[in-house]
């Protein structure tokens, strides 16, 4: 339960559905999104409401061919690692074979994957699609691999929410990175550097996902304490293939 509304400090009693546990949930700050952590596994709310989101829809993710790109070192992506057999955690090491294996990782950029078409039941993103240069290439990619009813689901800061996503860096003809906004970095768990935030999305992100790659996109924002889920730009992802490929009926020419 919170405590006097003066301290910033915040503590309820749950389950988290990253470790499935009954855990307690602690935060020493106001800021729930990165603070709020579940005390048996250290995940915070994104991780929480991804898991949720997976274990709704794809119950059976640990039969499944799950790629995830740029994963973290606890959570959920921790839980993926340990209990589904054929789940694949990539990095994008520049300068590296694409597809080869380095430190422990798949060398994978998300612009150009080598994995072989319909081949990937399941892509997961965590924090990764503010820091693509080029996302419509990585929405069609990941489009591209995934197998008939596979999702691509995803977290990303929606930080624009109402207003339209706005690019803050790109590459230009001669591949410098040009920033159009002061530059922003996050953490990179492979890269003392972080990584630069390419672009602040907003909500209209789904119209964007369709117009790359002709996919439906679902945002899915869940608000539940017995979860550990509550904070700011939490919204989870979910771009799903379809289980057939949809007819289209031309018009009757004249």
């Amino acid at each position: 339960m919170p405590l006097t509304p003066n301290t910033s400090y915040f503590d309820n009693f749950g389950h988290c559905p990253v470790c499935d546990s009954d855990v307690t949930f602690v935060s020493n700050s106001p800021w729930f999104r990165d603070n709020y952590i579940c005390v048996n596994c250290k995940s915070i709310p994104r991780e929480r409401a991804l898991m949720t989101v997976v274990e709704t829809n794809y119950p059976n993710w640990r039969e499944l061919k799950i790629h995830e790109s740029s994963p973290v070192y606890r959570g959920a992506s921790a839980r993926f690692k340990q209990e589904c057999s054929n789940y694949i955690a990539s990095q994008y090491y520049l300068g590296k074979e694409p597809g080869s294996s380095v430190n422990g990782f798949r060398c994978e950029n998300l612009e150009s994957l080598t994995f072989a078409d319909n081949s990937v039941d399941i892509h997961i993103t965590q924090d990764v699609f503010e820091h693509v240069f080029n996302p419509y290439a990585a929405f069609k990619e990941i489009a591209r691999t995934l197998r008939r009813g596979g999702a691509h689901i995803f977290t990303v800061p929606l930080v624009n929410k109402t207003k339209p996503s706005k690019r803050r860096a790109l590459i230009d003809g001669d591949g410098i990175i040009a920033h159009l906004e002061s530059p922003v970095y996050h953490g990179n768990p492979v890269s003392k550097e972080g990584s630069l935030v390419t672009v602040d999305w907003g909500f209209d992100i789904c119209c964007h996902i369709f117009e790359a790659c002709k996919l439906f996109t679902s945002m899915i924002h869940i608000d539940d304490l017995n979860k550990g889920i509550r904070a700011e730009y939490i919204e989870v992802l979910m771009t799903v293939k379809p289980e057939s490929a949809i007819n289209v009926i031309s018009e009757p020419t004249s």
